[in-house]
């Protein structure tokens, strides 16, 4: 619960991780029916086998969250009346103005939390993770509940070959305490570059372009991205974050027991694992089943890889995302 202020810092740790992806899986072979590409293309240009499609309309992204966090609360045996605040980190809230995560927060049962959405494309988990450990760090909350969760599928144009093929829906959760060892949150390096916003976007539905007939007729309403410029900086701005962290923490990388990046492609990530020289086996992947799963990725990987982790590894965050986003950060995991 929220405590007195003026306290000595604490150092802020994940202590539990929950997931949840949707049941219906989009494959290559599924894409192929749908727009001039095929399974061979997009693997070698994306490494991506198959993405999973929340289908039901009715449902949005707080459903993926909810049930992320309902995993998260059973494994911990958590009552949700302990959580201080609720967190989700998504470009595809389910409605603009009304906050996801309030709706999120009260679904869980987490009444005692206050609660916020937060919007930094790829970026957004990664950004998250750094508001979430320094509110632990300042001691007025015990208990903060971050998520993860974009329906991709909601703002993805199924007639666009560029797109379509990189992104599927998802959801992660983590929950920051403070540490009890000396293990957790231990640096971080964060930016950002407006005029990025010209290469990755979805262009209407704003207070700039609001939408009209005209931008509904243009598509504007799908996500748009210069994929070549994009790939530039996604490489050059997470490997140049990657090792910041690395040289400033006077970390030997042989050390290190996992890189964490955004799965936004695989090229990007090879890339990004030989600049800093770190072998196959240390860096975490799951992009050739989910496929870009934007805010959630992250969590995604922590799930899947959770049960590989013990006291003590290094773990290295990066991601890029539209804006553009970036950054790497540093944590020693707790349990």
């Amino acid at each position: 619960m929220i405590k007195e202020t003026h306290l000595p810092p604490k150092k802020a740790a994940i202590t539990a991780v929950g997931a949840y992806v949707p049941e219906d899986k989009l494959t290559n072979a599924d894409l192929e029916k749908m727009v001039e590409t095929n399974d061979e293309w997009i693997v070698a240009r994306t490494g991506i086998k198959e993405r999973r499609i929340l289908k039901d309309p009715n449902k949005g992204t707080s459903f993926m969250a909810i049930n992320a966090a309902k995993d998260l609360l059973e494994k911990r045996n958590l009552d949700p009346l302990e959580i201080d605040a609720v967190i989700v980190a998504t470009i595809t809230p389910d409605m603009n103005v009304a906050a996801t995560a309030a709706y999120v927060a009260s679904e869980i049962g987490a009444t005692n939390a206050f609660a916020y959405d937060m919007q930094a494309a790829c970026s957004g988990f990664l950004y998250g993770m750094s508001n979430a450990a320094n509110m632990i760090a300042g001691g007025r909350y015990e208990k903060v509940l971050l998520i993860g969760a974009d329906k991709m599928s909601s703002i993805v144009d199924y007639t666009d070959r560029t797109t379509c093929i990189i992104f599927g829906d998802g959801a992660g959760a983590v929950l920051f305490e403070a540490s009890e060892s000396d293990h957790g949150w231990e640096d971080e390096y964060l930016r950002s570059d407006g005029n990025g916003r010209l290469f990755l976007n979805i262009k209407a539905g704003g207070s700039l372009y609001p939408t009209s007939k005209e931008t509904l007729e243009a598509g504007l309403h799908c996500l748009y991205q210069d994929g070549k410029t994009v790939f530039k900086y996604a490489v050059s701005e997470m490997a140049d974050a990657t090792e910041k962290i690395i040289k400033r923490n006077n970390i030997d990388p042989n050390t290190i027991a996992y890189l964490v990046p955004h799965q936004a492609n695989k090229r990007i990530i090879d890339a990004i694992a030989k600049r800093v020289k770190l072998s196959d086996d240390k860096v975490m992947s799951n992009i050739e089943y989910f496929g870009n799963t934007t805010a959630a990725t992250l969590p995604l990987l922590l799930k899947d890889y959770e049960s590989k982790l013990k006291p003590g590894d290094r773990l290295i965050f990066a991601a890029f995302g539209g804006g553009f986003t970036w950054g790497a950060a540093y944590l020693t995991w707790a349990y």
